[in-house]
This record gives C-alpha cells, sequence and structure tokens, in this order.
C-alpha cells in the first residue's frame, strides 16, 4: 500500500469531520468548535483534491475518488455556512455533519482500488487509519477548546478518549493484517534500515496507547488543570499515533 499525500489528507479530514459530529451532536460544545473543525478539515480536503486533480483522472475508481473527495469539500462547508448563519437562531442540524464523511467513506473506498496491495486491505488501513487519526486530532483541538469553554463538562472530551482507545487495537490490527508490519519486524519485508522502522512503529504504538490511558486518568482529577494536562498528553499522542499510522505505510508501501 502506497503512502500517498491525497489519500493521507482525505483520510485525516473525513476522519476529523466524522469525530466532529461525535462531539457537536449534542449541542453541548460552543459552536466556534464546530467553525473550527469544519474550516480545517476542509482545507485538509482541498489539498487532496488538488494533489488528485494535479495528477490526473484515469479509471473509474480515481474519477469517483476525487468526485467524492471534492463532496467532503463541499459537505465541510457547506455545514460550515449553515452553522454560522443559524447560530443565533439555534437551528443547526447536526446531521448536516454527517455529509461530508459519508462522502469521505466513498473516496477512501474508491481510493483502495488504486492505493496499492489487496482492495480489502488497503481500504481496511484506509478506513480504520481515518477514524484513529481523527478522533485524537479532534480530542487534542478539543481539549485546547477548554479555554475558550472553561466551564465545559469533561464528558465531550472523555468520550474521544475512549473512541482512541477502542480504535487502537483496529489499527494494529489492520496493520499487522498481513502483509504487515510482522513481516517488517521479522526481516521480510526489508524496510530500508535493518528493520529499525519495524521497532520504531512498535514504540509508537505501545507508546500511543499509554498516553490515551494516561489522559484518561488524568479527566478523572477534579481540578481544571487536569484538562491542561490532558491536552498536553493529547499532543504527545498524536505524534506516536500518526507514526503508528504513517511509518506502517511507509514500511509497507
Amino acid at each position: 500500500m502506497r503512502l500517498d499525500g491525497a489519500t493521507f489528507l482525505v483520510q485525516w479530514a473525513v476522519g476529523g469531520l466524522a469525530f466532529c459530529w461525535v462531539t457537536t451532536r449534542r449541542r453541548e460544545v460552543g459552536i466556534g468548535y464546530g467553525w473550527l473543525l469544519r474550516g480545517l478539515y476542509a482545507v485538509f480536503a482541498v489539498g487532496g483534491v488538488a494533489i488528485m486533480a494535479a495528477r490526473g483522472v484515469e479509471g473509474l475508481a480515481r474519477l469517483v475518488a476525487l468526485l467524492a473527495s471534492v463532496g467532503v469539500v463541499a459537505g465541510a462547508l457547506v455545514a460550515l455556512g449553515a452553522s454560522i448563519r443559524h447560530r443565533t437562531l439555534g437551528t443547526f442540524d447536526p446531521r448536516l455533519d454527517v455529509v461530508a464523511p459519508v462522502c469521505g467513506v466513498v473516496a477512501l473506498v474508491a481510493a483502495s482500488v488504486f492505493a496499492g496491495g489487496a482492495v480489502v486491505l488497503a481500504g481496511s488501513r484506509l478506513l480504520v487509519g481515518a477514524a484513529f487519526l481523527g478522533a485524537i486530532s479532534d480530542a487534542m483541538l478539543l481539549g485546547h477548546w477548554y479555554l475558550v469553554q472553561p466551564g465545559l463538562r469533561r464528558d465531550p472530551l472523555r468520550e474521544l478518549v475512549r473512541w482512541n482507545s477502542w480504535l487502537w487495537p483496529a489499527e494494529l490490527a489492520v496493520m499487522l493484517w498481513p502483509t504487515g508490519m510482522i513481516s517488517v519486524l521479522n526481516g521480510t519485508i526489508d524496510d530500508g534500515y535493518n528493520g529499525l522502522l519495524g521497532w520504531v512503529w512498535v514504540a509508537c504504538a505501545l507508546t500511543t496507547i499509554a498516553l490515551v490511558g494516561v489522559t484518561w486518568l488524568a479527566l478523572r482529577e477534579r481540578y481544571y488543570s487536569a484538562v491542561m494536562s490532558a491536552t498536553g498528553l493529547l499532543y504527545l499522542a498524536i505524534l506516536t499515533a500518526f507514526g503508528t499510522d504513517l511509518i506502517a505505510r511507509a514500511a509497507l508501501a
């Protein structure tokens, strides 16, 4: 499976927008948080679309991936516009946030056809990776949002941390799924660094779940500073989570 900039940007945008809906659907987090995420991930998706378009569209799968990625951008921007328009009325329909991730799933499934390797395996890695990277990114951004909305309950952040703990074993499973990282660790696949990338991947994977666990424990403390501590831990977890996904894809490319 190739490590491709276009699919990576769309993947990240899809996961981030999906967990934007997870957090904002209860209308508990301030409206500006949704604006931040929709705008940010729309930019990521635009980057993915631009790279796809620059390479040219050859074949039905590439065309579907490109059009569905445009749907991700459109869905995010429509939801953003509707949220801004109805900010004083409180009538924004959270279901609008589902449109972009649904288009994104179509884009990633189509991308699995030309991503390299077995289609089912590539599709699983793209979809699980999207959720894994989106959940950890949104958790870190939500942690920062408590500076803007200090009275917010911790439940929305706890929910994202729980999602990260559930997605971690799924991420490991799809990356170990043959042909996977076990082949790098036992030397069947040469990573170009005498096996170093494989062990760095193991370190990233174990550190990620450790940081998620410590974040959960930090959020059990009743002091407000615990939220800031959790946010700092999530900063580190983003680095190791991205390492878990990207190092594996680079080694297996």
